[in-house]
This record gives structure tokens, C-alpha cells and sequence, in this order.
């Protein structure tokens, strides 16, 4: 329904702030969502964008200012006075302000801090003392929960008082005297059951929780495959500590794909936008690796020296080097990009390496002997049946070993405590060209010298 709803342009805004007409400025976008107002400010200037910012409604510019890159956000804190900023700030909740916390420097942070009220800094204290990346820092301790002894009268009245500080209520938590997480209930059993029952009656212990110090990537995984709207945050000894929702995780998933896309391709992540992003920034992200690339591509030359007889005695061997190395290239980086996936989400367990990599050698082996036969028929055409018959053979082994080292490098990554995105598509390309170089200069060196021509 929203797309129909007009837009206006971003000239006739720039008029109406120029004009300092704000009463007709409030009147173009009282009508906008959070996002359509965050794509709006963006298109604005600084001036004109602080100018708009400062016309909205208290709890809708806390809702825009969610929306926003860390760039805009420390743009409008710094133009806003201290007793604005304490009331975004309030407004926020609690993990959009642990985000915020995160982008910011320390003196930046403990400024901000100050302006909050007790409770709040203790709140954001205790959620910026979880390690970055983990549930902690992800998670919001507004939601809703009930005692299991209740009737569900007792219980829908305590929802309604405390469900508009509760970030959703689709989701009711049960919990003990110690406030140890019993169930998790959707609302609608409690709106369906009868008055007089008990919230135990509604109970059958099968919820699903994510410890605090886990990381972000697992809450993904477990609410893509529980469907669930929220996940329940819990620490040692199963006490209820926070909830995670699902505008937070679409969020991190969002974040997580475009981080291992960045590294597949051998750039080093950045948080911002690719828009927001200088040239010296996208410059510092992506050279180091070029540059490692480049040297490690010295073996390659290397290889092609030492076997410079092999080549002069039958120079049309020259012809396929692209063709071979070109194609170990490509089959290592299928392996590579769909083990990452698979590890990523979950399909491929760590521990089932071995299951893998039969299924792998299966593959490679189909698809090496379908390579090998199309491409010796073009070395036959091009030089013969010798010719072909190195080609072949070398085609069949260096998809092989290219395959085998694509599907390797993300589990040794991940055995290393690394990341298995790092095993980048340029790494796997540069790898396979020395290892197919390798393979195909020895097997016409053995060849030839059979046939008599070395």
C-alpha cells in the first residue's frame, strides 16, 4: 500500500526549506514511512537534511534516524542541542542505540552516555559490555514476559500495561521466580484460551533461545529455520536477558552477505555503504590484496620457466594454457563459492567435511571427464592427436585437484578460526593457475618424452 502513496519530489522540498515555509514542509512528508523519510533525507544537503530532520514528530525522527548510515546519524547528533539529543536518544530503542554506541568514537560515546538517564546508561552499559558481533550487542531487554502460575486474564492484563514499551508482543515469554526462561507462547494463545486458565495450560516447552555470548550469524541461522519473528536471549543458567527481532536479523543478514560477496572477491569489508564510500577508501579495501595476488602470480611465470624445453619442443602446447588454467580457475571457485554458502547457512556442518568432499570427488570427476573430452578434441584439431591427448589428460586432472582445492581452502579456514569467506574467488583463480601450470607441463613433459619428442 505504501508504494501508492505520492512521494514528493526533492525539489519541491529544497523549495519549501528555502522558502522556510515548515508548515507546508510537514505537510510533504507527514505522510511518509521511517525508510521512505530516510531515502528522502539522503537526497537532501547537510543543511536541508537537518532542516527536515528537526521538522518531524519526536517519535518518528527517532524511528528515520534508525534508518539512517553512522555517517547521517553522528551528522545530526552534532548539530542537535543536548536536551534534543537526550530525547532521541530515549526514544531510540535499545539496541538501535547500542548500534549507534558501536559507530562512534569513545569520547563521542561516553558524551552521549552522560545525557541519559540512570536507567538507560545502565542499560546501554550493559549491552555495549558484550563482545562486538555478538548476541548481546544485538539484542533489546524490552519484550513482555508472564509467571506460568497466572490466569490468562492476569496475564493479558499485564501485557497490555507493559506491552507498549515492548518492542513487539507478538511473542510472550514465560519465566520463573529467578526468571529462568520457561516458554515461549504467541500471542494468540493467550487471546483464544479462557479467562480462567492458567498460563502452564498453554505451556509445552518447545521454544528455541540463543546464548548471549553467541554469535549474531547463529541467531540468522536459528530464526531462518524456526521462522520465527523473535529469539529469545538466555545466559548460563537459561535466565532470560533480552530478546532478538527480526528487523535486527534481517539486518545482520544483510550485512553478513554483503561482507562475504566483499571478501569472495578479495576486498576487504566496509561498513559503510558503497555510496557513502570515498575513493581512497575503496582504493585502501581492495589493493592489498591486488598486490598479494600479484606476487603470488610470480610462481606462476616461475613454473612456465622451468619447463621453457617441454614448450620450445612443441610450441603449439602454448595455445592452451589459458584454456586449461582459465577453467581449474573457474571449477575451483564453483567449489569454493558453494561451500562458503553451505557453511554460511548451515547446510554443510563443519564436522561433515568428509561426507563433502566424497560428494565433491563424484562431482569433479563427472565433470573433469566431460572437460577432458571436449577439450582434447580442440587440441586434436589444433595440433594433432598427441596434442589432444595431453590436453585431455590435463584437463581431466587439474579440474580434479582445482575442485578439491576450491572445497578444501573454506574448511581449513574455518579449522583455523578464520573466516571461510576469505577464501576468495582471486586467491582460488591464482592458486589454480600455478597448481594447472604445474600438471600440464609434467604431463607433456612425461608424454612427449614418451613419443619420442623431448
Amino acid at each position: 500500500m505504501r508504494e501508492n502513496i505520492q512521494r514528493p519530489d526533492v525539489k519541491t522540498v529544497e523549495r519549501a526549506i528555502s522558502e522556510k515555509d515548515l508548515v507546508g514542509l510537514r505537510g510533504l512528508v507527514d505522510h511518509l514511512s521511517a525508510p521512505d523519510l530516510a531515502d528522502l533525507l539522503l537526497q537532501l544537503n547537510e543543511r536541508d537534511r537537518f532542516v527536515l530532520f528537526r521538522v518531524l514528530p519526536r517519535k518518528l525522527a527517532s524511528e528515520v534516524f534508525a534508518f539512517l548510515d553512522p555517517k547521517y546519524r553522528d551528522e545530526i547528533i552534532r548539530g542537535l542541542t543536548a536536551e534534543e539529543t537526550r530525547k532521541l536518544l530515549e526514544d531510540l530503542h535499545p539496541d538501535e542505540r547500542t548500534e549507534l554506541f558501536e559507530d562512534l568514537p569513545g569520547q563521542a560515546v561516553q558524551r552521549l552516555l552522560n545525557l541519559l538517564s540512570p536507567e538507560d546508561r545502565k542499560e546501554a552499559l550493559q549491552l555495549l559490555g558484550y563482545p562486538p558481533g555478538s548476541v548481546g550487542r544485538l539484542m533489546t531487554p524490552d519484550y513482555v514476559a508472564v509467571r506460568k502460575t497466572w490466569t490468562i486474564a492476569r496475564a493479558l492484563q499485564h501485557i497490555r500495561s507493559m506491552g507498549r514499551v515492548s518492542e513487539t508482543i507478538n511473542d510472550i515469554y514465560v519465566v520463573d521466580d529467578h526468571w529462568k526462561l520457561l516458554d515461549a507462547l504467541e500471542i494468540r494463545k493467550f487471546i483464544l484460551a479462557d479467562p480462567d486458565q492458567r498460563v502452564e495450560d498453554l505451556m509445552d516447552f518447545t521454544f528455541v533461545s540463543i546464548h548471549v555470548y553467541a554469535d549474531r550469524e547463529e541467531a540468522v541461522q536459528l530464526m531462518q529455520r524456526y521462522d520465527l519473528e523473535s529469539l529469545p536471549v538466555v545466559d548460563d543458567e537459561g535466565v532470560l536477558l533480552g530478546i532478538v527481532t527480526i528487523d535486527d536479523i534481517m539486518d545482520v543478514a544483510e550485512e553478513e552477505v554483503t561482507e562475504d560477496f566483499h571478501k569472495v572477491v578479495a576486498v576487504a569489508p566496509f561498513r559503510t555503504s558503497y555510496r557513502d564510500a570515498g575513493t581512497l577508501e575503496l582504493y585502501k579495501k581492495r589493493i592489498p590484496w591486488l598486490l598479494g595476488l600479484v606476487f603470488l602470480n610470480l610462481f606462476s611465470s616461475g613454473v612456465i620457466a622451468s619447463f621453457e624445453n617441454t614448450l620450445a619442443s612443441m610450441i603449439a602446447l602454448a595455445f592452451f594454457i589459458p584454456l586449461l588454467i582459465d577453467s581449474g580457475g573457474n571449477v575451483g571457485s564453483q567449489a569454493a563459492t558453494i561451500i562458503i554458502r553451505a557453511l554460511a547457512t548451515g547446510d554443510v556442518k563443519p564436522g561433515e567435511w568428509v561426507r563433502a568432499l566424497v560428494k565433491e570427488l563424484g562431482v569433479s570427476l563427472a565433470i573433469g571427464l566431460t572437460m577432458a573430452i571436449a577439450s582434447s578434441l580442440v587440441g586434436m584439431l589444433r595440433g594433432g592427436w598427441q596434442v589432444g591427448l595431453v590436453v585431455g589428460l590435463s584437463m581431466f586432472a587439474i579440474v580434479i585437484f582445482s575442485n578439491i582445492v576450491g572445497y578444501s581452502l573454506p574448511f581449513i579456514l574455518y579449522f583455523l578460526k578464520l573466516d571461510p569467506a576469505s577464501a576468495s574467488s582471486p586467491l582460488i583463480t591464482t592458486i589454480a593457475d600455478i597448481l594447472g601450470l604445474a600438471i600440464y607441463f609434467t604431463i607433456a613433459t612425461i608424454l612427449l618424452r614418451a613419443f619420442g619428442k623431448l
